[in-house]
């Protein structure tokens, strides 16, 4: 397939720029089928869409605050969004960068919060910094220095603070708990205690596992023909528990319910030959597009997404190429918010 067989018009005023009143308000589409007509709900009434006996698979990852700010010692301002910790020492991170000129190995950048950050090295569009503070308390410090790495069509002023705060509550799942994501799962965001607990009461049975959102989510495929596309890799845990969950739940009739593309690609790139899910840790790379057979996810719940965006294709994959294009259709025509902060959809096969 083509990289063009995933396009569409979006106005930018569907593009949201702000959460739903409350997370669980936000709007929930049901896409047609041939034997029944769109459903347009509100996210709250998830429960009634669910039975007894599925799972609900959320991706508890914690985002971290992970855009920065600073100078260099000629005065020049730069920002940095922090991508991953190297292994190799405490406090080097891989990040890339916003300046006017690329900085030289050995120079100091001085951040915001009393951070320096030590040139290290150059890695294409990467640099490994090596962050230390006075206090010796790195991660506090980067959490109340560092800014919500909100993806680049949401806008908003460096100094904000009363947005800044909102957006530290609202781009993070009310489950986040494994921190290490530069971007939120989305799907997760319009869920509320009390909505989990109606599903639990409902007899839905709710798993975690973790992937770690990275930059590549935003990054635009540039290769026409998609066998050509190289996919980002991210880190992910599947445990044990969740994968015997999965395992009861199709054995006992029920449905495995994926919230995100990010459960999907976890969920599907633990799935061996034999269609058994194997429990563990690693990377993940998995591009999911229209061919793919799936094999222990049965319905997604999803935002939307942006054109020939590789998450199209994956949704495209999983409810049909012509279905989802109509689907989105119907939603600009309809009002509905797309990305991150937009509203959702209840997808089956």
């Amino acid at each position: 397939m083509k990289l063009s067989d995933f396009d569409f018009d979006l106005p930018e005023s569907a593009i949201a720029q702000q959460p739903s009143v409350r997370r669980d308000r936000s709007r929930l589409m049901v896409p047609a089928k041939p034997d029944q007509p769109t459903g347009h709900l509100r996210f709250d009434q998830l429960p009634g869409l669910l039975n007894s006996g599925d799972l609900l698979v959320l991706n508890d990852t914690r985002v971290l605050n992970a855009r920065l700010f600073g100078a260099r010692a000629t005065g020049g301002r730069l920002e940095l969004l922090l991508l991953t910790e190297d292994p190799a020492g405490s406090g080097k991170w891989w990040c890339m960068m916003k300046a006017r000129r690329g900085p030289k190995p050995g120079e100091i950048l001085r951040l915001d919060g009393g951070i320096d950050a030590e040139v290290q090295r150059r890695r294409d569009d990467h640099w490994l910094l090596q962050l230390a503070h006075p206090s010796g308390d790195l991660p506090a410090v980067l959490a109340a220095a560092g800014h919500m790495p909100l993806p680049p069509y949401i806008r908003r002023e460096p100094d904000d603070t009363e947005t800044a705060g909102m957006d530290r509550e609202r781009y993070q799942t009310v489950f986040a708990r494994q921190e290490g994501a530069v971007a939120a799962p989305t799907a997760g965001l319009h869920f509320t205690p009390e909505l989990l607990d109606s599903l639990g009461h409902r007899g839905v049975e709710i798993a975690f596992l973790t992937l770690h959102v990275g930059i590549g989510t935003f990054l635009p495929v540039r290769a026409d023909d998609l066998e050509n596309h190289v996919m980002h890799t991210e880190s992910f845990t599947l445990p044990e528990k969740t994968a015997e969950a999965v395992r009861n739940a199709r054995n006992g009739g029920g449905r495995v319910v994926a919230v995100g593309t990010t459960v999907v690609r976890t969920l599907e790139g633990c799935t061996d030959s034999d269609g058994a899910l194997v429990p563990g840790s690693g990377r993940c790379n998995l591009f999911i597009r229209p061919g793919h057979r799936f094999r222990n996810v049965d319905a997604m719940i999803t935002n939307f997404h942006l054109p020939r965006s590789t998450l199209l294709m994956l949704v495209s994959a999983f409810a049909g190429r012509e279905r989802i294009l109509a689907a989105y259709d119907e939603a600009v025509r309809a009002g509905y918010r797309f990305y991150s902060y937009g509203d959702a959809m209840f997808l089956t096969p």
